[in-house]
C-alpha cells in the first residue's frame, strides 16, 4: 500500500464478519493491487455474540471459489482435519488443503506472494464445539489426554505448543507440574506436540464422577428439608447484580438462569453480557438488574459504586479496576471462587502465579471485611460433583443462602430444568452450595472425608523433610550410595551455611532442590520407572473408572526423525505393549552411565553428565567464596537448576540461557564486595 513501508502484512478476519462486510474489504484490496494476506477464520459459528449460525450456508469450498473469482492472487486452505476434504472436493484446482500443523510454513509462502492472498482456515469454535457436545449434537472423542505428573518437568512447552487454557498447573512436593483440566479440555491435542514424554491418552474409560459411572460414591448429598431460608434482598428498588468470570465457563448461564427465575415470578428484569472480544478465555462481566415490577427496570447496567452484588466467579476479573469501582462499602456484598484460575499468560509463562492474597484484600476493602466471602468453588464442586463444570452454579446456590439473590430457589429449580443442560447436576450444585454457606464446618468434614479427590498436604515440608524425601527418591532412582551422595553434598553446604548465615537455610533449601534435579535427571531409565512403579496407574485409577486403553507419544532415541516443520524429533504413538518396554527399561537402571548404556552417547545424557558436573563445581565455588555479604548471590547460584527443565531441545534451550547465568553469577560471587555493590 502506498501509505505503508510494511512489504507484507496478514489481517484476520472471522466468518462471520466476511459474510455480512468483511468480504468488501477483500475486493477493494484486490482491486488496489495491495500486497496482503486475509486469514479468514472459518470457525462455523458467529462466536463473539453467542455461537449462532452463519447466515447463508456458506462452505469453505464456496469460499474458496469467491475469492478466486474475486481476483486473489491465491488461495489456500488449512484445516484441523484435512481428510473431510478428499480429492473431488468441489475446491478450485489451484486451492490446496493443508494440515494446521503446516500452518506456519504456509504463512511463510504466502508472505512471498505478491497482491492480496488468502488463506482459509478451517476448524470449529472450541467453545462452540464444547457446547454442541454437551447438547449431543457434535461427536465427542473417546481419547482424552493424560499428564504422568512425576514424569512432567513443569517446563511449560506443552502450552507454548498448543496455546491451551486447559493446561493447569499443579503444585508438588517436586515443584510445579502440569495437568489437564478435564472439563475444560476441548480434546483438540495440539498439547500433544509439546516435547516430553509426559503425556499419555486414555480411551475406553469412563471419568469418575460423570453419568453416575463410579464406582467411588461422591458424597451424598445431605438433606436439604430442614435448611433456613434466607432473608430475601429488598426489591423497593431495583437490585442490581454483576456476574464476572472467564468467558467459556458458564458465566453468562449464570446470568441467563437468574433472569428467567425473575421472569418466572413476574418480577422485572434486565440483563446485559458484556463478553468483549473473547468469549472463550477472555473477561466476562454479565449486569443484571432485577425489580418488583417490569416498569421498575429503567436501566441494566450497574453504575459506579452502584452494585448491590457481585458474584466473583473467578477472582481475576473480580478484582479488575473495573469491577472493583462498582463496588461500594456498606452497600455491596460480595462473593467470590478463590480457585487460582489461570490467564491465557500461563501458556507462555510457566512460573505465572496470581496475586491471590492481594486480591482477596482488595474486594475485602472495598466492600468491607464483613461483605465479602471466598470459597474455592472448583475444589469443591471437584469434590462433591466429580468435576468443576458446575462450579459456578454451586457459587450461585452460595449466593442465595446468603440473600444476596433475589429470586426464589424454586424459580432458580425451575430455570435450571427449563436450561435442560447437565439438570440433576447443577440442581446438586445448587443445593451444595446452599450447605457450604449455612454451615462451613460440616462442609470441611464432607470434604475431608472424601475420597473424590486424592488429598494433599498444606503443611509446609520442612528442610529435613525435603531432604529425606530426595534420598529416599535418588536410592529408587539409581541405588542407597547414590542417595548418600546426595545427603552428603546437601550437609556439607547446609553445615557451611549454618556457620556464616545462622539465620538461613535459603542456600541448603536451594542446593537441596538444585542437586536432587540434576541427580534425578529423567532419561530413558528414570522415565521407564515412573511409569512402572505403580503411581501412574493409581493416578489413571483415580481418574477413570472401566478399563482405558494407554497410548504413549514419545520420540524415542535412535528412532525418530526431524519434524519437517519444528525440525525437533517427532513424536510417535505406542500402544499399551510399551509399558512392557518401559519395565524392561526400568530394571536395566544399574547401567546407567556405564559402557553398556547404550543411551550413554546420546547429546542428551551428555547434556546432563555436564550440567551435574558445573553444578558440583558451582557448590565447590560456593563453598570456598561464601559470606554473608554475597549469600543472596549464592542461593540464586544454587538455586539456577530450577531454570532448566524440560526434555530434549526444550532443555537444551534452557540450558544455554542458564549456562550464562552461572557465569554471570561466579563472577558475582567471586568478586570483591565494592565491586559487588557497584555492579548492583
Amino acid at each position: 500500500a502506498p501509505f505503508s513501508k510494511q512489504g507484507h502484512v496478514f489481517q484476520n478476519i472471522g466468518d462471520g464478519t466476511y459474510v455480512h462486510s468483511g468480504a468488501l474489504a477483500i475486493r477493494a484490496a484486490i482491486a488496489a493491487g495491495t500486497t496482503m494476506t486475509f486469514k479468514i477464520l472459518f470457525n462455523d459459528a458467529v462466536a463473539m455474540t453467542g455461537g449462532q449460525g452463519l447466515d447463508g450456508e456458506l462452505s469453505v469450498p464456496q469460499l474458496a471459489r469467491q475469492m478466486s473469482a474475486d481476483g486473489a492472487a491465491r488461495v489456500v486452505g488449512v484445516a484441523e482435519d484435512p481428510s473431510k476434504y478428499p480429492k473431488g472436493a468441489d475446491f478450485p484446482s489451484a486451492v490446496a488443503i493443508h494440515h494446521r500443523d503446516e500452518l506456519d510454513a504456509v504463512q511463510r509462502d504466502l508472505q512471498k506472494v505478491s497482491g492480496v492472498s488468502v488463506l482459509i482456515y478451517d476448524q470449529t469454535c472450541s467453545a462452540e464445539l464444547r457446547r454442541r457436545r454437551r447438547r449431543g449434537t457434535a461427536p465427542d472423542p473417546p481419547r482424552r489426554v493424560v499428564i504422568n505428573e512425576m514424569v512432567c518437568e513443569g517446563c511449560g512447552d506443552c502450552g507454548v505448543q498448543s496455546n491451551c487454557v486447559a493446561i493447569v498447573p499443579v503444585e508438588s512436593e517436586f515443584g510445579r507440574k502440569r495437568a489437564i483440566d478435564q472439563t475444560a479440555c476441548n480434546k483438540d491435542y495440539s498439547c500433544l506436540k509439546g516435547f516430553c514424554p509426559s503425556f499419555v491418552t486414555v480411551s475406553g474409560g469412563t471419568l469418575r464422577g460423570r453419568d453416575g459411572d463410579d464406582a467411588r460414591a461422591l458424597p451424598p448429598l445431605p438433606d436439604m428439608s430442614g435448611l433456613p431460608a434466607p432473608r430475601m434482598p429488598d426489591l423497593s428498588r431495583p437490585y442490581s447484580m454483576v456476574i464476572t468470570g472467564v468467558g467459556g465457563t458458564g458465566v453468562i448461564t449464570v446470568g441467563v438462569l437468574v433472569g428467567m427465575a425473575a421472569h418466572m415470578e413476574g418480577k422485572g428484569v434486565g440483563v446485559i453480557d458484556m463478553s468483549g472480544l473473547a468469549q472463550k478465555g477472555g473477561a466476562v462481566a454479565v449486569h443484571l438488574r432485577v425489580g418488583e415490577h417490569p416498569d421498575d427496570i429503567k436501566s441494566v447496567r450497574a453504575s459506579a459504586a452502584g452494585a448491590d452484588l457481585i458474584l466473583g466467579c473467578d477472582l481475576v476479573v473480580a478484582a479488575s479496576d473495573s469491577v472493583l469501582g462498582l463496588v461500594k462499602e456498606g452497600m455491596t456484598t460480595v462473593i467470590a471462587n478463590d480457585h487460582e484460575i489461570m490467564t491465557g499468560d500461563f501458556t507462555r509463562q510457566r512460573d505465572l502465579t496470581m496475586p491471590m492474597d492481594e486480591m482477596r484484600a482488595a474486594l475485602s476493602q472495598s466492600a468491607g471485611a464483613d461483605a465479602a466471602s471466598f470459597i474455592d468453588a472448583h475444589a469443591t464442586a471437584a469434590a462433591l460433583l466429580g468435576d468443576t463444570m458446575s462450579a459456578n452454579i454451586f457459587l450461585l446456590g452460595y449466593a442465595w443462602q446468603r440473600g444476596a439473590v433475589p429470586v426464589s430457589a424454586d424459580a432458580l429449580h425451575a430455570a435450571i430444568r427449563l436450561n435442560a443442560v447437565a439438570v440433576e447436576r447443577n440442581l446438586d450444585a445448587f443445593s451444595w452450595g446452599r450447605f457450604a454457606a449455612h454451615d462451613a464446618g460440616a462442609m470441611d468434614n464432607i470434604l475431608n472425608s472424601s475420597a473424590s479427590q486424592p488429598a494433599r498436604s498444606t503443611r509446609p515440608e520442612t528442610l529435613e523433610e525435603a531432604i529425606e524425601r530426595r534420598q529416599r527418591f535418588l536410592t529408587e532412582y539409581q541405588n542407597a550410595a547414590y542417595g548418600e551422595r546426595y545427603r552428603a553434598r546437601v550437609e556439607a553446604i547446609r553445615k557451611l551455611e549454618l556457620e556464616c548465615v545462622p539465620s538461613s537455610s535459603a542456600l541448603a533449601g536451594a542446593a537441596a532442590r538444585g542437586l536432587f534435579k540434576l541427580m534425578a535427571s529423567k532419561d530413558e531409565y528414570e522415565v521407564a520407572r515412573l511409569y512402572t512403579d505403580g503411581a501412574f496407574q493409581r493416578q489413571l485409577e483415580a481418574m477413570f473408572t472401566g478399563n482405558p486403553r494407554i497410548e504413549f507419544h514419545l520420540a524415542p532415541p535412535f528412532f525418530s526423525r526431524p519434524d519437517p516443520i519444528s525440525g525437533r524429533p517427532k513424536k510417535r504413538r505406542f500402544g499399551p505393549w510399551m509399558m512392557r518396554v518401559f519395565a524392561m527399561l526400568a530394571r536395566m537402571k544399574g547401567v546407567r552411565g556405564t559402557l553398556l548404556d547404550p543411551f550413554r552417547y546420546s547429546a542428551d545424557r551428555k547434556l546432563e553428565r555436564r550440567l551435574l558436573a558445573d553444578y558440583e563445581a558451582s557448590l565447590d565455588e560456593i563453598a570456598a567464596h561464601l559470606t554473608p555479604d554475597n549469600h543472596a548471590i549464592a542461593v540464586q547460584l544454587a538455586a539456577l537448576p530450577d531454570e532448566i527443565s524440560g526434555f530434549g531441545p526444550v532443555k537444551g534451550e534452557a540450558a544455554e540461557l542458564a549456562a550464562q547465568q552461572r557465569k554471570d553469577l561466579l563472577g558475582a560471587l567471586k568478586a570483591p564486595p565494592s565491586k559487588r555493590r557497584h555492579a548492583a
